[in-house]
């Protein structure tokens, strides 16, 4: 059997909060959870909120308010007096700028929940909102993992790691690039900083250098709204053709400043406060409904943007089983194409039909006719655009067909969420996990009905939740759709049927002392839980200490030996 990539431990914080043990995706299912799940969830939210845990009405939906997509809270600036210079000629004809301020169009966004300030969890100077949220998904990832950090990297070799991550946008805040290139405008001095931490790849770099002390491969492969994807390809590859048995891979972005919102909002991307009121009828002064914003495959106006920062810990599937690492699920494959000629630079194009119906056709040869046609499910890109509605259904709608499948279901993540451009396919995997766990397809409950241009057949585009059984449910589609013409779509394995592959692989005493390992792993990630919900955890954050110097290699010609490492890079 050829290596799987499994997924070993996965966390972050989007909308929803936080990802590890399911809680974002326990807050988008809320109502169809247990009494005592609502309750750890909620528990969950209130710690990154800081708010005390007295449970009554109020707090409840102080939480529910503060969370998901809602109107600007959240962003220590204020949408309604934003400042920008005012052109004007003064008597003497001059062009001239003045102060003002203005009223952003767009009044919503997916933000992390209120009061959750990423700067405060650790020693976090002069570091991009991105690179904050890198730092405390990448230690949330660790956490869930359920062993030391120290104890697995001394399992491997320092080259047998790997991490891939970043983000489309770069980090455009102030303490970023739009910090350095507003300087002179604003009178400020660029520091030494803003240049360096700008860099798209940062959030890798962070990771290694100040979580993990990596030596090993490191990356970021960019394809716009596809760019989670695709760094997720690089490490699929690396983990199946055995150059690396242990790879962290994510995305951090935090595109929330007025400057990238004016300008997806100047492309029309974005839907507007002035949109949402001609969708649901309201007059001038009215305030629609901004929990509703994002309607994938609704009448609907523009995408929601949003942040997020997420990360997964994926391994060869013979080091899960010899360490007893929880296997949340495997990876697939995943395929990248480009859409060929262009008329636009944001236009879809073909490519998505291809990457879609290559990742149907390799999941039909892994798991059989049945699996695809009565066991899988899609998280669509749902960007929440009429083009978007019209060209991604018309894709699943066209290979539903071509496979033979009647009723295909299909979800998105960005009716919650909001699209949070190169992590956007993180959280439709983080909320993939969740259905495996739950039982439960999140339904694109913010859309009221289908829109007529939107193709359905051999689809059930989802409303509601939908309640599954994950035994029966061995495969998921996540897709994904850039700018530029960046398509990448993905197949995941559940890790109930993962069990079944590796139960086989292993025999059954093999298989037997995996579960008696993985019983310490589970009861350690449930511990790093109850620690973080009762506020007693900070992120890993590694600064100064275990630097190496050349002093610290031992070279011969066959391996250079690494301090601190017990394993050595082979030469």
């Amino acid at each position: 059997m050829r290596k799987l990539a499994v997924i070993a431990g996965f966390g972050g914080i989007n909308p929803a909060g936080r990802s590890s043990a399911h809680h974002a995706f326990r807050r988008i299912v809320l109502d169809e959870l247990s009494a005592d799940q609502q309750q750890q969830t909620l528990n969950s939210l209130a710690q990154l909120m800081n708010l005390p845990h007295n449970g009554d009405d109020g707090w409840r939906q102080q939480i529910l308010n503060g969370t998901l997509i809602r109107g600007w809270d959240n962003v220590g600036w204020d949408a309604n007096a934003v400042p920008f210079h005012q052109p004007f000629t003064d008597e003497s004809g001059t062009p001239c700028w003045r102060l003002g301020h203005k009223r952003l169009a767009v009044q919503s966004a997916g933000q992390i929940p209120k009061g959750f300030d990423p700067a405060a969890q650790y020693p976090s100077h002069h570091h991009p909102r991105g690179l904050q949220l890198a730092v405390y998904a990448a230690s949330d990832a660790l956490g869930q993992l359920g062993m030391d950090w120290e104890r697995i990297r001394n399992h491997l070799r320092p080259d047998q790691i790997a991490v891939y991550a970043g983000s489309a946008m770069g980090q455009l805040d102030g303490d970023g690039h739009g910090g350095m290139t507003q300087s002179a405008l604003l009178g400020k001095r660029t520091s030494s900083k803003q240049c360096a931490l700008g860099l798209s790849e940062m959030p890798a770099d962070f990771v290694n250098a100040y979580v993990l002390g990596n030596i090993g491969a490191t990356g970021s492969m960019v394809g716009a709204c596809a760019t989670f994807l695709y760094n997720l390809k690089v490490a699929l590859d690396d983990i199946q053709s055995g150059r690396r048995r242990l790879v962290m891979v994510g995305n951090s972005e935090s595109p929330l400043t007025p400057e990238i919102v004016e300008g997806y909002s100047a492309m029309t991307a974005l839907v507007t406060e002035q949109k949402l009121r001609e969708l649901d009828g309201l007059n001038a002064g009215q305030t629609p409904d901004f929990r509703r914003a994002s309607r994938p495959f609704g009448y609907n106006g523009g995408f929601t943007i949003a942040e997020s920062g997420q990360f997964f810990v994926l391994c060869d599937d013979e080091l899960a089983l010899e360490l007893g690492l929880t296997i949340y699920g495997a990876v697939g494959d995943v395929y990248v194409h480009a859409d060929g000629y262009k008329k636009s630079i944001s236009n879809p194009g073909v490519g998505n039909y291809l990457t879609m119906g290559k990742a149907m056709g390799e999941a039909r040869r892994w798991l059989g006719e049945d699996a695809l046609k009565n066991g899988s499910f899609v998280h669509a890109h749902g960007s929440s655009t009429p083009a978007n509605r019209t060209t991604e259904s018309h894709i699943f709608s066209e290979l539903a067909q071509a496979f033979g499948i009647k009723r295909w279901p299909v979800t998105a993540a960005k009716a919650h969420l909001g699209h949070s451009i190169a992590a956007a396919s993180a959280d439709q995997l983080v909320l993939t996990l969740g259905t495996w766990a739950h039982g439960i397809i999140p339904g694109i409950t913010t859309t009221s009905e289908i829109a007529g241009d939107v193709h359905q057949t051999g689809l059930d585009i989802l409303l509601q939740h939908k309640p599954v059984n994950g035994a029966n449910l061995p495969l998921a589609f996540i897709n994904a759709k850039g700018f530029g013409g960046n398509n990448a779509s993905g197949f995941m394995i559940s890790p109930q049927q993962v069990h079944k592959l590796l139960a086989h692989k292993a025999g059954s005493q093999g298989w037997k002392d995996y579960l008696a390992r993985n019983e310490f792993i589970r009861l350690n990630a449930q511990e790093y839980d109850s620690r973080v919900t009762r506020g007693e955890h900070k992120p890993r954050y590694i600064f100064g200490d275990g630097v190496l110097e050349p002093g610290d290699l031992s070279i011969s010609d066959s391996e250079i030996r690494v301090k601190g490492w017990e394993e050595s890079v082979r030469l």
